[in-house]
């Protein structure tokens, strides 16, 4: 996928102020709306054009756009990091919004899920009472606050235009509890944090999509983890106890005599765990798998090299035998 400057494509400097933006939005609509331009490429570029609109014109989408695009050239090889949006709240919640046809594979790859999927904020005049917009933010947590639950405090930024029309960016912090057994891309909801009300109505509110954050050891496929675990070749051929670290504590586990690097050895229900105080059908913990990798002691010292060549002339074994014609 490649980057794409939406600076460039409207014609403005990186600088620029609100009011910028919408003048060089409005003269560009005006040259290439179909219903003006006779140019055979007259919608793609008005939808180039709508879709830079789109993220400039907000300043919330523009704010995590320049972070994430800081330091390239539209044209560049892109792929955006992991997480890169946590922490940045936008107004609304997350929804389908326009169609996904409107926007290119580079709008959607950034900002697919912040698209507005509710009413707008009718506008304030006499008598009118409405409830605040609602918020949304993506965040990052340690899977083992799963396994326990927390009450984590968060930095949530939030942007919005200074009296000059210029992007600023705040940063408000929020003591959230983390429920045990919460997974990616469940929400959690903070009553009464998203946008003041008008007229004296209820504020809005916040909605946390939880992510975990990359972990060193674990890997995760829905509700189940897998670990990676080195065993050695003695362990793997008579069969042993062994230790195993989980996000919940280490347990004991036996690896089966005549194991090889590959085999899964599966750990019922240690996974990530119900949200419920028990498990049921409708709500049951994942499970823990661990994968045997089988460790070779390197032959450094004249001892071990010894016992391999002992091992080579006493062991009839052709780890190719089934290569073989």
């Amino acid at each position: 996928m490649k980057f794409k400057d939406y600076y460039k494509t409207l014609g403005v400097e990186r600088s620029a102020t609100e009011a910028d933006i919408k003048k060089a939005y409005r003269k560009l609509a005006r040259k290439h709306h179909p219903d003006v331009s006779k140019a055979a490429d007259a919608q793609a570029r008005m939808q180039d054009v709508n879709e830079a609109h789109e993220v400039l014109g907000s300043p919330e989408k523009r704010a995590a756009y320049d972070q994430v695009g800081q330091g390239l050239q539209g044209g560049q090889d892109f792929r955006p990091p992991p997480g890169w949006d946590a922490g940045f709240e936008f107004s609304g919640r997350p929804g389908p919004g326009a169609d996904a046809g409107d926007y290119s594979a580079f709008f959607e790859e950034l900002f697919g899920r912040a698209r507005r999927g509710g009413a707008r904020h009718p506008r304030a005049g006499p008598g009118v009472q409405a409830q605040g917009e609602d918020h949304h933010a993506k965040i990052l947590i340690p899977l083992e606050d799963t396994f326990r639950g927390a009450t984590r405090t968060l930095s949530l930024r939030n942007s919005e235009l200074d009296a000059g029309g210029r992007v600023v960016t705040r940063e408000r912090q929020l003591d959230v509890r983390i429920p045990k057994g919460i997974r990616p891309g469940q929400q959690i909801r903070l009553t009464g944090q998203g946008s003041p009300g008008l007229g004296g109505g209820p504020a809005g509110d916040l909605y946390l999509e939880v992510q975990f954050e990359p972990h060193a050891r674990y890997r995760m496929d829905g509700r189940d983890l897998y670990l990676t675990l080195p065993v050695a070749p003695w362990e793997a051929a008579l069969g042993a106890e062994v230790r195993v670290p989980t996000p919940d504590g280490a347990l004991e586990m036996n690896v089966p005599a005549g194991s090889q690097t590959g085999r899964k050895l599966r750990l019922k229900g240690r996974g990530i765990p119900s949200s419920q105080a028990a498990s049921s059908p409708s709500n049951p913990a994942g499970d823990f798998y661990v994968v045997l990798e089988v460790v070779l002691p390197s032959a450094t010292s004249e001892k071990a090299a010894a016992l391999y060549r002992q091992m080579a002339q006493d062991l009839a074994f052709n780890p190719r035998s089934d290569l073989e014609d």
